[in-house]
């Protein structure tokens, strides 16, 4: 599995963001690679309030953070589990803080939350104590904070990440390495544009793929279909002022250029030919 880069798929106007924060991917520990895509960090230290926009993977975050209002106020670090967002995700940032976040596979988090489907968090932010149990007697979220959050050292935080996870390191669910399997196979296989395609290349009906998206991964397989022709879309309207819309569409299985534009549109918040020229 490919360790992280200068990941920006997904981000609404990266290079404004990276003026404005720290941003940086590290990789977990090897034993928690094929549950984690990897870790990311964010520290900042605003004049001004920021909007952050991203438009969300099909995977399920643990985030720790730390935040501190422009005159002064702290916030005490937390600890949650944050749900796939279907639409726009914004997040406003002010003064200064410390963002630690964990990337789970898309489909990784059920073993480690297996009580309950991963679709009841779709939407949802919820305290990590209240999904991620510890086997015996390892630590809770709540008490890993400060561990995560409070070192300056980039190294130190990383190595507490992964010393929480690992508390938490579940046993093998292949139902769950199914979902995530075939997740990775849509961000790769850009001819998986259809759900039966996806079902016949796992091996299941297509209801069979649907209950397996919604208890493993919290949405269903045409939802992270449609999700990654979005990022795509990004990406080329990011690199090209003038992209070809109506070859793009076809690129990614629409019938035609008009249900691109609606999907982007309902998705970024603009169409795509002004977000490209913006």
């Amino acid at each position: 599995m490919a360790g992280p880069g200068r990941e920006t798929r997904g981000i609404v106007d990266a290079p404004d963001l990276f003026t404005r924060v720290r941003f940086r991917l590290r990789d977990p520990a090897p034993e928690l690679r094929p549950y984690l895509e990897h870790y990311w960090l964010i520290d900042w230290d605003l004049s001004e309030p920021y909007t952050s926009r991203v438009v969300p993977h099909p995977s399920v975050h643990l985030v720790f953070e730390r935040t501190e209002s422009g005159g002064g106020a702290r916030r005490d670090g937390s600890a949650e589990v944050y749900g796939i967002v279907q639409g726009l995700f914004s997040q406003r940032l002010e003064g200064r803080g410390r963002v630690c976040g964990v990337k789970f596979r898309p489909g990784a988090l059920r073993p480690f939350a297996p009580q309950r489907p991963v679709s009841e968090w779709t939407g949802r932010r919820v305290p990590a104590d209240e999904v991620l149990v510890a086997p015996g007697h390892g630590p809770s979220a709540s008490v890993a904070v400060p561990a995560v959050l409070g070192p300056a050292d980039e190294d130190a935080r990383v190595a507490a990440l992964d010393s929480y996870v690992l508390s938490l390191l579940p046993r093998p669910d292949p139902q769950a390495e199914l979902a995530t399997e075939l997740a990775e196979l849509v961000r790769t296989d850009r001819s998986l544009l259809r759900v039966d395609a996806l079902a016949r290349a796992g091996g299941l009906s297509v209801r069979s793929l649907q209950r397996l998206f919604s208890t493993c991964v919290g949405v269903g397989p045409k939802w992270v279909i449609l999700r990654h022709r979005i990022h795509e879309a990004l990406r080329r309207a990011g690199s090209d002022p003038e992209p070809d819309w109506a070859r793009l569409a076809a690129d990614l299985g629409y019938s035609d250029q008009a249900h691109l534009v609606r999907d982007f549109t309902a998705t970024v918040g603009v169409p795509p030919a002004a977000f490209a020229q913006r």
